[in-house]
C-alpha cells in the first residue's frame, strides 16, 4: 500500500487515477454551479441597471450584463467541450447576494447617490464571489489538463477582475463627488474633514475605499 507522502505525490503530479476521477467530479458540479450564478446574474443585473440613479452606474450593470451573457456561453462551450449536458446546479451563495442586492434597493431612496453606492457595494460582493468560483475552476481545469476550458475560464477570469476594477474606480469617485459636495454645502463646518483626502501613495481598501 502507498504511504501517504506517495498518494499526496501521486496526486499532484496527476498520476493518481482516483483522485483524477474525483477531481473531474468537482470541476462538473462547480461547472454546474456557475453556470447557475452566472445565469442569475444576468437576471440581476438587470434589476441593478433599473434601480441605478446615475447613467454611469446604470450603464456599468448594462455592460457587465452582456459580459455575464457572453460568460454564459463560454460554460456551454466549456460543458461541450467535456461532453457533459449543460445543467445547472444551485447556489445558495448567489441567491443570498442577489436577496441583499434587493434589500438594499428597497431600503435606500430612490434617485439617490447612496442608493448607486450601495449598489456598487453590493455588486463587488457578487464579483469577488465570481473571481473566488472561476479562480477555482481554473485550477481544476489546469490540474485535470483541460487546456480548452483552461483558456475559457482564464478569459471570464480576467474579465471578472476587470470589472471589480471598475467598480472600484467608480466608487472612489462616488466618495469623491459626495465630498465635494458636503464641503460645499456646510463650509468651515466640521462636514469639511468628514472625508479625508487620500494622497495617490495611500491603497484604499474596500469598494468605497473607506
Amino acid at each position: 500500500m502507498s504511504s501517504l507522502g506517495e498518494r499526496i505525490a501521486s496526486f499532484f503530479n496527476g498520476s493518481d487515477s482516483t483522485a483524477d476521477e474525483g477531481l473531474r467530479d468537482l470541476f462538473i458540479s462547480e461547472l454546474k454551479s456557475v453556470y447557475y450564478v452566472e445565469k442569475r446574474i444576468v437576471n440581476a443585473l438587470g434589476e441593478q441597471a433599473e434601480a441605478s440613479t446615475t447613467n454611469e452606474v446604470r450603464n456599468a450593470f448594462l455592460e457587465h450584463q452582456e459580459q455575464s451573457r457572453d460568460q454564459v456561453e463560454r460554460l456551454e462551450e466549456i460543458f461541450r467541450i467535456i461532453g457533459m449536458k449543460t445543467e445547472e446546479r444551485l447556489s445558495d451563495a448567489i441567491d443570498g447576494l442577489i436577496n441583499d442586492t434587493r434589500t438594499i434597493i428597497s431600503d435606500t431612496e430612490n434617485g439617490s447617490l447612496t442608493r448607486d453606492a450601495a449598489l456598487i457595494i453590493a455588486a463587488q460582493k457578487i464579483e469577488h464571489y465570481e473571481i473566488a468560483i472561476y479562480g477555482s475552476l481554473l485550477t481544476l481545469a489546469y490540474v485535470l489538463d483541460f487546456t480548452q476550458s483552461a483558456e475559457l475560464l482564464e478569459t471570464s477570469l480576467q474579465e471578472e477582475k476587470e470589472t471589480d476594477r471598475k467598480l472600484t474606480d467608480l466608487a472612489e469617485s462616488f466618495v469623491n463627488k459626495r465630498s465635494k459636495e458636503e464641503e460645499e454645502q456646510h463650509s468651515g463646518s466640521h462636514h469639511t474633514s468628514r472625508h479625508p483626502v487620500h494622497s495617490q501613495d495611500v491603497t484604499l481598501g474596500g469598494p468605497l475605499g473607506v
